[in-house]
């Protein structure tokens, strides 16, 4: 059968058709709104106010922009820098590369989970860069460092560090993110908490089994990992 030659005509609307629909589809870059939204799911689902959870990925991962400050879901940090990636590809190949020279004090994601205290308790570094997976991990354990610290202040200062000039640092930090939240537009809409004092069940093995809540800092050998490297 014979085929035809496709007419210039249709073939430029064909093209201007391929051309909108590329423009319409989401970008593959990272987007804050990844951050954000899986914040807000992660914390409903353990029974965290949301604007913790936001406040939470903005001071681990936030930078400022035209709109504000809003967290990014492709950040490491290593050596005491911290690296922004368009996408996750370009972030996994950095951990990757840090585990190939045996480096693996790094964090990864939306909220910074550090590989070398936790690795063990993920398949691979990418799945900390799955915001959903991450943020699950992070609310969970928000969660219990409450049920300890009895404020979300204190349980922020915790997730960061036990040791108190630390934490004190990056409560203040999160105290005034959270504190700035409800006057952003752009987040003040996803902000819905649940009430005080609402049941959390903990379904996260990684946390359970310990009278007196998660840890940070391991008090025994075979304790729990700390989930963020004490840092300066």
């Amino acid at each position: 059968m014979k085929k035809s030659r496709p007419r210039p005509a249709a073939t430029k609307a064909a093209a201007l058709a391929l051309a909108l629909h590329l423009a319409a589809a989401p970008p593959a870059l990272a987007r804050p709104e990844l951050c954000e939204s899986a914040a807000v799911s992660a914390a409903r689902e353990a029974g965290v106010p949301a604007e913790v959870m936001l406040a939470i990925t903005l001071t681990e991962t936030g930078r400022g922009g035209d709109g504000g400050l809003r967290p990014w879901p492709w950040t490491a940090n290593a050596e005491g820098r911290g690296h922004w990636f368009d996408t996750p590809d370009e972030a996994a190949r950095f951990a990757r590369s840090l585990l190939a020279r045996g480096q693996d004090l790094f964090d990864l994601g939306c909220f910074q989970i550090n590989w070398h205290w936790h690795g063990a308790h993920f398949t691979r570094p990418e799945d900390l860069l799955d915001p959903t997976t991450a943020g699950r991990y992070a609310a969970r354990l928000m969660a219990e460092l409450y049920d300890e610290f009895g404020s979300w202040e204190g349980a922020a200062g915790a997730y960061h560090s036990r040791t108190p000039r630390f934490a004190d640092r990056y409560r203040a930090r999160f105290t005034r993110i959270r504190a700035e939240l409800r006057d952003r537009p752009t987040l003040s809409a996803l902000i819905s908490a649940p009430r005080a004092g609402a049941p959390r069940v903990n379904t996260y093995p990684l946390l359970g089994g310990r009278a007196s809540g998660a840890s940070l800092v391991p008090d025994t050998a075979t304790g729990p990992r700390p989930f963020i490297e004490v840092r300066p």
